[in-house]
C-alpha cells in the first residue's frame, strides 16, 4: 500500500514539473493577406486531473504563396477611339471614315502635322527627354492622314511600283495606323537618313528604339519581322499605345504589338 502511494505521488510530481514549462509561441503568419488567423488555445476544463492544465500550442496560419502579378493588358483593341486600338492587314478600322479629335504636333518638322492629343504631350516629352540625353529632339514629318489620303498615297505607290511591292511599305486604305491619330513617322532634329532605314542607326533612331516605351511609342515595324507585321523594317514609324502598355511590352520583350496581344501575326491581307 505504501508503495502504491509513493508511486502515485510521484506521478503527480512529474506532472507538476512537466506542466510549469511556457507552452511554444504561436509562429507568426508570413502573409500578408489580413484575414489570416491563428487556431485559439485550448481553453482547460476544471475537471482536470493534472494540478496545472497544459496548454494547446497554437497552429501557425500558412503563408498564402507569392502570386505572380499579371501584365497590364491591353485595353480595348476594336474601337477606333481607343488608344490601344489594333491596325493591320488583317485588321482594318472601324469605321473606315473614322476621323479622330485632332491637335497640331508641336515637335512637326513643318508645322502641318497633326495628331490626338495625348500623343502630342507624350511627343513633346520624349522629344525633351533626348534632347537633354544626345542634344537634339525630334520632328514629325507625318502623322495624321484621312482615308481619303491613304487611297492617294497606296495608289501613287502601286503605279510606280506595282501592288505586290506597295504591300510591303504602304498600307492600303482603311489598314493605315496613320488614320487612327495615333501613329508618326520622325527623325532626329540632325535631319539624318529622313524616311530610310539607315535612321535606326542614327543616334536618334537608336535612342527612341532604347527610350520610346518610357513615353508609350512603340517602334511598330521591327527589322526582320516582317512575317508578323506584314511591313519592311521602318525605324522611323512610332506608334502610341499608352505607358502601361508600352512598359509591359518592353518588360516581356514583346517586339510587335501583334505578339504582345497574342492577335496573331498579319503578314498579308488575306
Amino acid at each position: 500500500m505504501r508503495r502504491t502511494v509513493g508511486l502515485v505521488l510521484g506521478t503527480i510530481a512529474a506532472v507538476a514539473v512537466l506542466s510549469g514549462c511556457a507552452a511554444p509561441e504561436p509562429v507568426p503568419s508570413a502573409s500578408p493577406t489580413p484575414t489570416a488567423l491563428e487556431t485559439p488555445t485550448a481553453t482547460p476544463t476544471a475537471q482536470s486531473p493534472s494540478p496545472t492544465p497544459t496548454p494547446t500550442p497554437s497552429t501557425p496560419a500558412t503563408a498564402a504563396p507569392p502570386q505572380a502579378a499579371e501584365p497590364p493588358a491591353a485595353g480595348d483593341i476594336e474601337s477606333a477611339t481607343s488608344l490601344q486600338v489594333l491596325v493591320n492587314k488583317r485588321t482594318p478600322l472601324q469605321p473606315a471614315d473614322y476621323l479622330p479629335e485632332l491637335v497640331s504636333v508641336s515637335t512637326a518638322q513643318d508645322g502641318d502635322e497633326t495628331v490626338r492629343p495625348e500623343v502630342d504631350a507624350a511627343l513633346v516629352a520624349m522629344s525633351d527627354a533626348m534632347r537633354v540625353d544626345i542634344g537634339e529632339g525630334i520632328h514629325v514629318f507625318s502623322s495624321y492622314r484621312s482615308y481619303a489620303r491613304q487611297t492617294e498615297l497606296y495608289n501613287g505607290y502601286v503605279a510606280r511600283n506595282g501592288q505586290a511591292v506597295a504591300d510591303t511599305t504602304s498600307a492600303r486604305p482603311g489598314h493605315s495606323e496613320h488614320q487612327t491619330g495615333l501613329a508618326v513617322d520622325l527623325r532626329g532634329t540632325g535631319g539624318v537618313c529622313e524616311l530610310d532605314v539607315c535612321f535606326g542607326d542614327t543616334a536618334a533612331g537608336r535612342w527612341v528604339a532604347e527610350h520610346g516605351w518610357e513615353h508609350g511609342f512603340i517602334v511598330r515595324y521591327p527589322d526582320g519581322l516582317q512575317g508578323i507585321t506584314g511591313y519592311h523594317y521602318e525605324p522611323w514609324h512610332i506608334r502610341f499605345v499608352g505607358v502601361e502598355v508600352s512598359t509591359a511590352m518592353h518588360e516581356q520583350g514583346a517586339r510587335t504589338y501583334e505578339e504582345y496581344l497574342g492577335s496573331g501575326s498579319a503578314p498579308d491581307y488575306g
